[in-house]
Protein backbone atom coordinates (compact mmCIF):
# COMPACT_ATOMS: atom_id res chain seq x y z
CA UNK A 1 0.00 0.00 0.00
CA UNK A 2 2.71 2.59 0.45
CA UNK A 3 4.30 1.62 -2.40
CA UNK A 4 1.08 2.50 -4.47
CA UNK A 5 0.84 5.41 -2.70
CA UNK A 6 4.27 6.75 -3.47
CA UNK A 7 3.66 5.89 -7.34
CA UNK A 8 1.10 7.86 -6.98
CA UNK A 9 2.41 10.91 -5.46
CA UNK A 10 5.02 10.69 -7.86
CA UNK A 11 3.09 10.97 -11.18
CA UNK A 12 1.05 13.59 -9.38
CA UNK A 13 3.94 15.80 -9.24
CA UNK A 14 5.23 15.35 -12.62
CA UNK A 15 2.04 16.37 -13.94
CA UNK A 16 2.11 19.42 -11.78
CA UNK A 17 5.22 20.05 -13.26
CA UNK A 18 4.44 19.58 -16.55
CA UNK A 19 1.98 21.80 -16.36
CA UNK A 20 3.40 24.62 -15.13
CA UNK A 21 5.96 24.25 -17.59
CA UNK A 22 3.38 24.62 -20.23
CA UNK A 23 1.90 27.78 -18.67
CA UNK A 24 5.54 29.57 -18.87
CA UNK A 25 6.07 28.68 -21.99
CA UNK A 26 2.63 29.98 -23.37
CA UNK A 27 2.94 33.18 -21.46
CA UNK A 28 6.39 33.46 -22.83
CA UNK A 29 5.28 33.50 -26.37
CA UNK A 30 2.35 35.73 -26.64
CA UNK A 31 4.74 39.07 -26.25
CA UNK A 32 6.34 37.90 -29.39
CA UNK A 33 2.87 37.26 -31.17
CA UNK A 34 2.21 40.63 -30.21
CA UNK A 35 5.25 42.44 -31.12
CA UNK A 36 4.88 40.58 -34.86
CA UNK A 37 1.08 41.54 -34.96
CA UNK A 38 2.66 45.33 -34.39
CA UNK A 39 5.50 44.98 -36.69
CA UNK A 40 2.72 44.20 -39.24
CA UNK A 41 0.43 46.42 -38.39
CA UNK A 42 2.95 49.61 -39.30
CA UNK A 43 4.11 47.80 -42.38
CA UNK A 44 0.62 47.82 -43.69
CA UNK A 45 0.37 51.44 -42.65
CA UNK A 46 3.41 52.56 -44.36
CA UNK A 47 2.32 50.89 -47.92
CA UNK A 48 -0.82 52.51 -47.86
CA UNK A 49 0.58 55.90 -46.69
CA UNK A 50 1.04 58.42 -49.71
CA UNK A 51 5.05 58.91 -51.07
CA UNK A 52 6.20 62.41 -50.21
CA UNK A 53 5.06 65.20 -52.74
CA UNK A 54 7.52 66.00 -55.18
CA UNK A 55 8.34 70.06 -56.28
CA UNK A 56 7.19 70.31 -59.50
CA UNK A 57 6.66 73.37 -62.27
CA UNK A 58 3.53 72.91 -64.74
CA UNK A 59 2.27 74.91 -68.13
CA UNK A 60 -0.26 74.87 -70.59
CA UNK A 61 0.55 73.77 -73.70
CA UNK A 62 0.83 77.31 -76.22
CA UNK A 63 0.13 77.53 -79.68
CA UNK A 64 3.21 78.11 -81.55
CA UNK A 65 3.79 79.33 -85.20
CA UNK A 66 5.85 76.54 -86.62
CA UNK A 67 7.01 75.89 -90.31
CA UNK A 68 5.23 73.68 -92.22
CA UNK A 69 8.76 70.90 -94.05
CA UNK A 70 9.07 68.29 -96.43
CA UNK A 71 11.98 66.44 -95.38
CA UNK A 72 14.34 64.75 -97.95
CA UNK A 73 17.57 63.83 -98.69
CA UNK A 74 19.91 64.00 -102.44
CA UNK A 75 23.49 64.69 -103.60
CA UNK A 76 25.01 68.36 -104.31
CA UNK A 77 26.48 68.45 -107.86
CA UNK A 78 27.65 70.98 -109.90
CA UNK A 79 25.41 73.22 -111.94
CA UNK A 80 26.95 72.82 -115.05
CA UNK A 81 30.71 71.12 -115.50
CA UNK A 82 32.14 72.68 -118.59
CA UNK A 83 34.99 69.92 -120.03
CA UNK A 84 37.98 72.11 -121.51
CA UNK A 85 40.26 70.38 -123.85
CA UNK A 86 42.89 70.94 -126.50
CA UNK A 87 41.85 72.38 -129.83
CA UNK A 88 44.62 71.20 -131.68
CA UNK A 89 46.57 68.21 -132.44
CA UNK A 90 50.24 67.44 -131.59
CA UNK A 91 51.35 69.91 -129.45
CA UNK A 92 53.49 69.79 -126.30
CA UNK A 93 51.92 71.54 -122.88
CA UNK A 94 54.58 74.20 -122.23
CA UNK A 95 52.57 75.81 -118.90
CA UNK A 96 49.75 74.99 -116.86
CA UNK A 97 48.61 78.29 -114.90
CA UNK A 98 45.54 76.78 -112.87
CA UNK A 99 45.22 74.20 -109.86
CA UNK A 100 42.03 72.60 -109.10
CA UNK A 101 40.34 74.96 -106.97
CA UNK A 102 40.69 78.22 -108.46
CA UNK A 103 38.03 80.59 -108.94
CA UNK A 104 38.50 81.33 -112.92
CA UNK A 105 37.60 84.41 -115.25
CA UNK A 106 36.19 83.97 -118.42
CA UNK A 107 38.85 84.06 -121.37
CA UNK A 108 41.68 83.84 -118.43
CA UNK A 109 44.43 81.95 -119.71
CA UNK A 110 44.55 77.81 -117.98
CA UNK A 111 47.26 76.26 -120.10
CA UNK A 112 49.93 77.16 -122.76
CA UNK A 113 51.21 75.06 -125.92
CA UNK A 114 54.92 75.28 -127.10
CA UNK A 115 54.12 77.69 -130.49
CA UNK A 116 57.67 76.58 -132.13
CA UNK A 117 55.43 73.80 -133.80
CA UNK A 118 52.97 76.34 -134.90
CA UNK A 119 54.85 78.55 -136.18
CA UNK A 120 56.81 76.20 -138.37
CA UNK A 121 53.75 74.98 -139.65
CA UNK A 122 52.10 78.96 -140.25
CA UNK A 123 55.49 79.48 -142.00
CA UNK A 124 55.41 76.63 -144.71
CA UNK A 125 51.63 77.49 -145.11
CA UNK A 126 52.57 80.70 -146.18
CA UNK A 127 55.48 79.58 -148.71
CA UNK A 128 53.08 76.97 -149.95
CA UNK A 129 50.49 79.93 -150.90
CA UNK A 130 52.96 81.94 -152.50
CA UNK A 131 53.74 79.23 -154.57
CA UNK A 132 50.49 78.47 -155.63
CA UNK A 133 49.84 82.29 -156.33
CA UNK A 134 52.74 82.72 -158.53
CA UNK A 135 51.54 79.08 -160.05
CA UNK A 136 47.91 81.01 -160.58
CA UNK A 137 49.08 84.13 -162.17
CA UNK A 138 51.34 82.10 -164.74
CA UNK A 139 48.52 80.25 -165.80
CA UNK A 140 46.13 83.35 -165.89
CA UNK A 141 48.59 84.81 -168.12
CA UNK A 142 48.49 81.65 -170.45
CA UNK A 143 44.97 81.50 -170.49
CA UNK A 144 44.31 85.35 -171.55
CA UNK A 145 47.20 84.92 -174.55
CA UNK A 146 45.52 81.54 -175.82
CA UNK A 147 42.22 83.46 -175.43
CA UNK A 148 43.49 86.57 -177.52
CA UNK A 149 44.83 83.83 -180.15
CA UNK A 150 41.41 82.13 -180.24
CA UNK A 151 39.93 84.29 -183.15
CA UNK A 152 43.47 83.54 -185.59
CA UNK A 153 42.87 79.75 -185.29
CA UNK A 154 46.63 79.10 -184.15
CA UNK A 155 45.08 77.24 -181.08
CA UNK A 156 42.85 74.51 -181.04
CA UNK A 157 40.00 74.31 -179.30
CA UNK A 158 41.12 71.70 -177.16
CA UNK A 159 44.60 73.67 -176.66
CA UNK A 160 43.01 76.76 -175.40
CA UNK A 161 40.26 74.30 -172.90
CA UNK A 162 43.80 73.37 -171.54
CA UNK A 163 44.84 76.93 -170.70
CA UNK A 164 41.74 77.71 -168.66
CA UNK A 165 41.45 74.16 -166.64
CA UNK A 166 44.88 74.95 -166.08
CA UNK A 167 44.14 78.42 -164.91
CA UNK A 168 41.42 76.92 -162.73
CA UNK A 169 43.14 74.73 -161.22
CA UNK A 170 45.90 77.34 -160.27
CA UNK A 171 43.23 79.44 -158.31
CA UNK A 172 41.73 76.30 -156.72
CA UNK A 173 45.07 75.67 -155.55
CA UNK A 174 45.51 79.33 -154.22
CA UNK A 175 42.46 79.05 -152.09
CA UNK A 176 43.29 75.88 -150.17
CA UNK A 177 47.08 77.11 -149.66
CA UNK A 178 44.97 80.15 -148.18
CA UNK A 179 42.68 77.48 -146.11
CA UNK A 180 45.65 75.86 -144.95
CA UNK A 181 47.43 79.07 -143.65
CA UNK A 182 43.99 79.75 -141.85
CA UNK A 183 43.73 76.55 -139.91
CA UNK A 184 47.68 77.14 -138.78
CA UNK A 185 46.79 80.72 -137.85
CA UNK A 186 44.10 79.56 -135.76
CA UNK A 187 46.26 76.84 -134.70
CA UNK A 188 48.37 79.28 -133.38
CA UNK A 189 46.06 80.98 -131.36
CA UNK A 190 45.04 78.06 -129.93
CA UNK A 191 48.11 77.70 -128.17
CA UNK A 192 46.50 79.63 -125.59
CA UNK A 193 43.63 77.30 -123.86
CA UNK A 194 41.04 79.67 -122.06
CA UNK A 195 38.59 79.80 -119.64
CA UNK A 196 34.92 79.11 -121.55
CA UNK A 197 33.02 81.20 -118.51
CA UNK A 198 33.41 82.34 -115.20
CA UNK A 199 33.73 79.73 -112.38
CA UNK A 200 36.01 77.41 -110.28
CA UNK A 201 38.71 74.81 -111.45
CA UNK A 202 37.22 71.04 -110.18
CA UNK A 203 39.39 68.86 -112.33
CA UNK A 204 43.16 68.98 -114.17
CA UNK A 205 44.27 66.33 -115.95
CA UNK A 206 46.77 68.53 -118.03
CA UNK A 207 50.83 68.37 -117.45
CA UNK A 208 53.37 70.24 -118.58
CA UNK A 209 55.30 68.48 -121.66
CA UNK A 210 52.81 66.06 -122.54
CA UNK A 211 51.64 65.89 -125.96
CA UNK A 212 48.39 66.23 -126.67
CA UNK A 213 46.27 65.14 -129.33
CA UNK A 214 42.56 67.60 -130.44
CA UNK A 215 39.91 67.02 -128.15
CA UNK A 216 41.98 65.68 -124.94
CA UNK A 217 40.46 66.68 -121.67
CA UNK A 218 42.54 69.10 -120.03
CA UNK A 219 40.14 70.81 -117.05
CA UNK A 220 36.75 70.49 -115.84
CA UNK A 221 35.01 73.55 -114.89
CA UNK A 222 32.23 74.20 -112.39
CA UNK A 223 30.52 76.79 -114.46
CA UNK A 224 29.86 80.31 -112.48
CA UNK A 225 30.94 77.98 -109.03
CA UNK A 226 27.35 77.04 -108.89
CA UNK A 227 26.15 74.12 -106.91
CA UNK A 228 22.95 72.87 -107.07
CA UNK A 229 21.03 69.75 -104.68
CA UNK A 230 19.47 67.05 -106.59
CA UNK A 231 16.85 66.19 -103.91
CA UNK A 232 14.65 62.56 -104.53
CA UNK A 233 10.81 63.29 -103.27
CA UNK A 234 8.67 60.87 -103.51
CA UNK A 235 5.69 61.32 -106.01
CA UNK A 236 2.47 61.40 -103.29
CA UNK A 237 4.78 64.32 -101.87
CA UNK A 238 5.84 65.68 -105.36
CA UNK A 239 2.46 67.90 -105.68
CA UNK A 240 3.97 69.68 -102.99
CA UNK A 241 6.58 71.47 -103.98
CA UNK A 242 6.53 74.13 -106.44
CA UNK A 243 9.11 76.40 -108.32
CA UNK A 244 10.64 79.08 -106.04
CA UNK A 245 9.90 76.91 -102.94
CA UNK A 246 13.10 77.74 -100.34
CA UNK A 247 14.87 75.13 -99.23
CA UNK A 248 17.36 74.84 -96.47
CA UNK A 249 20.05 72.47 -97.00
CA UNK A 250 22.51 70.81 -94.24
CA UNK A 251 25.64 69.50 -95.45
CA UNK A 252 27.42 65.88 -94.09
CA UNK A 253 29.59 68.30 -92.76
CA UNK A 254 26.76 70.42 -91.05
CA UNK A 255 27.74 73.14 -93.20
CA UNK A 256 23.87 75.23 -93.97
CA UNK A 257 22.98 77.02 -97.00
CA UNK A 258 19.65 78.55 -98.34
CA UNK A 259 18.31 77.80 -101.54
CA UNK A 260 15.21 77.45 -104.17
CA UNK A 261 13.55 75.27 -106.08
CA UNK A 262 15.20 75.45 -109.76
CA UNK A 263 12.76 72.64 -111.82
CA UNK A 264 11.25 69.20 -111.38
CA UNK A 265 12.29 66.19 -113.28
CA UNK A 266 9.27 65.39 -115.73
CA UNK A 267 9.76 62.12 -114.81
CA UNK A 268 9.72 59.68 -111.61
CA UNK A 269 12.16 56.67 -111.64
CA UNK A 270 9.96 53.44 -111.98
CA UNK A 271 12.13 51.96 -109.27
CA UNK A 272 12.49 54.03 -106.25
CA UNK A 273 9.00 55.53 -106.99
CA UNK A 274 10.87 58.89 -106.69
CA UNK A 275 11.33 61.70 -108.51
CA UNK A 276 14.24 64.57 -108.74
CA UNK A 277 14.00 68.22 -107.75
CA UNK A 278 16.72 70.54 -108.25
CA UNK A 279 17.44 73.31 -106.27
CA UNK A 280 19.98 76.14 -106.90
CA UNK A 281 22.55 77.07 -104.21
CA UNK A 282 23.73 80.31 -105.52
CA UNK A 283 26.80 82.34 -103.52
CA UNK A 284 28.49 78.49 -102.33
CA UNK A 285 31.72 80.22 -101.69
CA UNK A 286 34.79 77.64 -101.20
CA UNK A 287 34.90 77.67 -97.16
CA UNK A 288 30.97 76.70 -96.74
CA UNK A 289 31.84 73.42 -96.15
CA UNK A 290 29.21 72.59 -99.02
CA UNK A 291 31.04 70.31 -102.33
CA UNK A 292 29.99 69.20 -105.39
CA UNK A 293 29.72 64.93 -105.06
CA UNK A 294 28.27 65.86 -100.78
CA UNK A 295 25.02 64.02 -99.21
CA UNK A 296 22.93 66.21 -98.04
CA UNK A 297 19.67 67.10 -96.42
CA UNK A 298 17.03 69.37 -96.58
CA UNK A 299 13.97 70.68 -95.87
CA UNK A 300 11.43 72.11 -98.20
CA UNK A 301 9.64 75.15 -96.74
CA UNK A 302 5.82 75.09 -97.11
CA UNK A 303 4.72 77.55 -95.41
CA UNK A 304 3.51 78.16 -91.50
CA UNK A 305 1.02 77.25 -89.24
CA UNK A 306 -0.18 77.22 -85.92
CA UNK A 307 0.27 74.41 -83.15
CA UNK A 308 -0.04 73.20 -79.76
CA UNK A 309 3.53 73.03 -78.05
CA UNK A 310 5.21 72.23 -75.00
CA UNK A 311 9.11 72.93 -73.29
CA UNK A 312 10.82 70.09 -74.28
CA UNK A 313 11.81 69.10 -70.57
CA UNK A 314 8.16 68.41 -70.31
CA UNK A 315 8.34 65.08 -72.95
CA UNK A 316 9.66 61.43 -71.04
CA UNK A 317 10.31 59.15 -72.92
CA UNK A 318 9.81 56.00 -71.68
CA UNK A 319 9.27 52.06 -72.99
CA UNK A 320 9.83 53.57 -76.55
CA UNK A 321 7.14 55.90 -75.91
CA UNK A 322 6.94 59.68 -75.48
CA UNK A 323 4.96 60.67 -72.37
CA UNK A 324 3.65 63.78 -70.37
CA UNK A 325 2.06 64.12 -66.85
CA UNK A 326 -0.55 65.32 -66.57
CA UNK A 327 -1.72 68.13 -63.23
CA UNK A 328 -5.40 66.53 -61.98
CA UNK A 329 -7.49 68.76 -58.88
CA UNK A 330 -6.73 66.19 -56.36
CA UNK A 331 -2.47 67.26 -57.01
CA UNK A 332 -1.80 63.71 -58.40
CA UNK A 333 -0.27 63.54 -61.61
CA UNK A 334 -1.74 61.17 -64.61
CA UNK A 335 1.03 59.92 -67.23
CA UNK A 336 -0.07 60.28 -71.15
CA UNK A 337 1.51 59.16 -73.74
CA UNK A 338 1.24 61.35 -76.44
CA UNK A 339 2.74 62.04 -80.34
CA UNK A 340 5.30 64.62 -80.86
CA UNK A 341 5.62 66.46 -84.33
CA UNK A 342 7.77 69.43 -85.17
CA UNK A 343 10.60 71.75 -83.00
CA UNK A 344 11.18 75.01 -82.46
CA UNK A 345 13.77 75.90 -80.24
CA UNK A 346 13.29 74.22 -76.62
CA UNK A 347 9.47 73.75 -77.61
CA UNK A 348 7.68 70.87 -79.27
CA UNK A 349 4.80 70.23 -81.25
CA UNK A 350 1.98 67.60 -79.36
CA UNK A 351 0.37 66.54 -82.57
CA UNK A 352 -1.79 64.11 -79.99
CA UNK A 353 -4.90 65.20 -78.62
CA UNK A 354 -4.48 66.30 -74.86
CA UNK A 355 -7.63 67.12 -72.67
CA UNK A 356 -8.75 70.70 -72.42
CA UNK A 357 -7.43 73.31 -70.60
CA UNK A 358 -4.38 70.38 -69.58
CA UNK A 359 -1.31 71.60 -67.29
CA UNK A 360 1.78 69.26 -67.98
CA UNK A 361 4.28 69.13 -65.52
CA UNK A 362 7.23 70.94 -67.03
CA UNK A 363 10.11 69.87 -64.50
CA UNK A 364 10.29 67.31 -62.19
CA UNK A 365 8.75 64.90 -65.06
CA UNK A 366 11.37 62.53 -65.27
CA UNK A 367 11.03 61.47 -61.72
CA UNK A 368 7.25 61.03 -61.03
CA UNK A 369 5.18 57.95 -61.75
CA UNK A 370 1.32 58.04 -62.60
CA UNK A 371 -0.41 58.92 -59.83
CA UNK A 372 2.11 60.37 -57.64
CA UNK A 373 1.20 63.32 -55.64
CA UNK A 374 2.88 66.63 -56.66
CA UNK A 375 4.22 69.70 -54.89
CA UNK A 376 3.21 72.79 -57.78
CA UNK A 377 4.99 76.06 -57.24
CA UNK A 378 5.25 79.06 -59.69
CA UNK A 379 7.13 78.87 -62.91
CA UNK A 380 10.09 81.47 -63.04
CA UNK A 381 9.67 83.99 -65.23
CA UNK A 382 11.70 84.05 -68.77
CA UNK A 383 14.18 87.22 -68.61
CA UNK A 384 13.11 89.79 -70.85
CA UNK A 385 16.31 89.36 -72.97
CA UNK A 386 15.55 85.80 -74.18
CA UNK A 387 12.01 86.75 -75.18
CA UNK A 388 12.13 86.46 -79.40
CA UNK A 389 9.97 86.12 -81.99
CA UNK A 390 9.04 82.59 -82.90
CA UNK A 391 11.41 80.56 -85.59
CA UNK A 392 12.11 77.08 -87.04
CA UNK A 393 15.18 76.30 -86.73
CA UNK A 394 16.04 76.54 -90.28
CA UNK A 395 15.55 80.61 -90.01
CA UNK A 396 17.77 80.30 -86.62
CA UNK A 397 20.33 78.47 -88.36
CA UNK A 398 20.08 80.93 -91.47
CA UNK A 399 20.09 84.22 -89.61
CA UNK A 400 23.12 83.14 -88.20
Amino acid sequence: MKTMKRSTLVIALLALVVVIAAIFFVTRGKPSDKAAESAAAKAKDGASAPRPALTVTVARPEATELMLTLAANGNVAAWQEAVVGSESNGLKLAEVRVNVGDVVKKGQVLAVFSPETVQADIAQSRASLAEARATAADAAGNAARARTLQATGALSQQQINQYQTTEQTAKARVEAAEAVLAAQQVRGRNTQVLAPDDGVISARTATVGSVVSAGTELFRLIRQGRLEWRAEVTSAELSRIAVGTPVFVVGASGAQVRGKVRSIAPTVDPQTRAALVYVDLPNVQQNTGIKAGMFARGDFELGRSSAPTVPQSAIVPRDGFNNVFLLKPDNKVAQLKVQVGRRLNDRIEITSALPDGARVVVQGAGFLNDGDLVRVVDTPPAPVSAAQPARTAASAAAAK
